[in-house]
Parts: structure tokens; C-alpha cells; sequence
């Protein structure tokens, strides 16, 4: 597999190649193009983004998902994603996100995770959100354990189009047996089923890094907006031309 991807490669590199040089041919069979007449300069106008040159060259386009506001993943670990939300100041924050499958290996439900600000009220140290498919039965919740650990039970909070949402708190002694463990276990009912369980499987692989890295982020995201909320006005900074 890996010689015939680099093949290909190759190959598209070649066809590249002999496109690029194309117009290039065609111009030693054309007459030479004319001087501009003595004194004046030749036109150096850039071409305008999304333009084809004289030569066949693209200037590209912006790719969409670059705006402020839009999910990026910025890095994977093992099992997990880096997903972060760009920012007018490139600084951005992120969560730790993991797509969970059942046993036929359909996709399911979403869960992400994040680290709250030290000194923060209560015991958690971290958070998580929960999306479960809509035909899951609310009024039984969910539970989570990790490994062979006893499992806790997290209520719903509210259904949006995309699926019915559980918002959870971790205190340090959980989120430290995460990074010690293996997987984790999410129990959800179906609506339609309510005395069968579905067991989704959730892979701590990559966990510890991925944590560190979004919390990371998060850290440097809280102080860059500190720092542009603490910053003095410009004219208080700078003094008066005329003193």
C-alpha cells in the first residue's frame, strides 16, 4: 500500500509538472511579445485572488472554515482530537473530542472534555458534555465508569436538533483515574427499548496528552483575553504630541 501511494504521488507530481510547463511550450512558438514603448513601465498588476495567470496558475481562493468562530482540529491524540475555535486573535480555545461508535461501528453520540480555571467554586476541576442521539430515554440519564469502577449517573439537560445534551463535572481524583485507565463505559436506554442498555465504549488512549494540550490552550486563550481587557487605552499610553 505504502509503494502504490507513492506512486501515485509521483505520478501526480509528474502530471503536474508537464501541466505546469504547457503554456510555457506554447509561448517559444509565439511571436515575442511587444516592448512597452520606451518610458513607460510594463504593468506589474497582481492578479486578483481566485485568478488563472497567462501561465495557467491558479491564485488560489480562501478556504472556507477560516472565519472567526469556526471548529478546526488543531492535533490528534491516539483516540482523541484537539478541536479548538478560531479567534480574531489566533489565540484559541479548545476542548478534547472523541466520536463514540456502538458495537456495529455506527456512529453515536460525542463527548468532549475540557479543564476549568484553578481556583473555580465547587470540586470539579474538569468538564465534559454529552451528546446522546435523540431517541434516547431522558428520564433514565446516563451513566459513565471507568474501567471495572462503580458507574455514576448524570442527568440530561436539554435536547437540541442535533441530540439531548448531559453536561458533567470531574473532580481530580476521576480525571487522574481517566489518565490512569484503560477505557471508559457510557451507559444510555433507548426510548424505544426501555429495559435494554447501550454500552458505549470510550478509549482513554491519547487522554493524558490531549488533556495537557487543550489545557494549554485554554491557558494561553484566558490570559491573551486578559491581557486585552487589563491593556490601557492608546492615549493614555501615549503621551500628547504636544507635551
Amino acid at each position: 500500500m505504502a509503494k502504490t501511494t507513492m506512486t501515485a504521488l509521483a505520478l501526480s507530481h509528474a502530471l503536474a509538472v508537464a501541466l505546469m510547463a504547457l503554456p510555457l511550450a506554447a509561448q517559444t512558438t509565439e511571436a515575442p511579445a511587444t516592448e512597452a514603448p520606451a518610458g513607460e513601465a510594463p504593468a506589474t498588476d497582481a492578479p486578483a485572488e481566485g485568478a488563472v495567470t497567462s501561465d495557467g496558475l491558479s491564485m488560489g481562493t480562501e478556504v472556507a472554515g477560516s472565519a472567526v468562530g469556526d471548529t478546526y482540529v488543531a492535533a490528534s491524540f491516539e483516540a482523541w482530537e484537539q478541536r479548538c475555535v478560531r479567534t480574531a486573535s489566533g489565540i484559541d480555545p479548545c476542548q478534547l473530542y472523541i466520536l463514540l461508535k456502538d458495537e456495529k461501528g455506527n456512529n453515536v453520540a460525542e463527548f468532549t472534555m475540557f479543564g476549568l480555571p484553578p481556583g473555580g467554586e465547587g470540586p470539579a476541576v474538569a468538564g465534559a458534555t454529552f451528546i446522546a442521539p435523540l431517541e434516547t430515554l431522558l428520564t433514565t440519564g446516563m451513566a459513565m465508569k471507568i474501567d471495572e469502577g462503580a458507574p455514576k449517573g448524570y442527568p440530561f439537560t436539554f435536547c437540541t436538533q442535533i441530540g439531548c445534551v448531559a453536561r458533567l463535572g470531574f473532580t481530580a481524583e476521576e480525571v487522574a483515574e481517566m489518565k490512569k485507565g484503560a477505557t471508559a463505559t457510557i451507559i444510555i436506554v433507548p426510548y424505544v427499548a426501555p429495559k435494554e442498555q447501550v454500552k458505549l465504549t470510550l478509549s482513554l488512549k491519547g487522554f493524558t496528552a490531549g488533556l495537557a494540550a487543550v489545557d494549554a490552550a485554554n491557558a494561553a486563550a484566558d490570559a491573551a483575553v486578559a491581557s486585552t481587557d487589563g491593556a490601557a487605552p492608546a492615549e493614555a499610553v501615549a503621551p500628547a504630541a504636544n507635551e
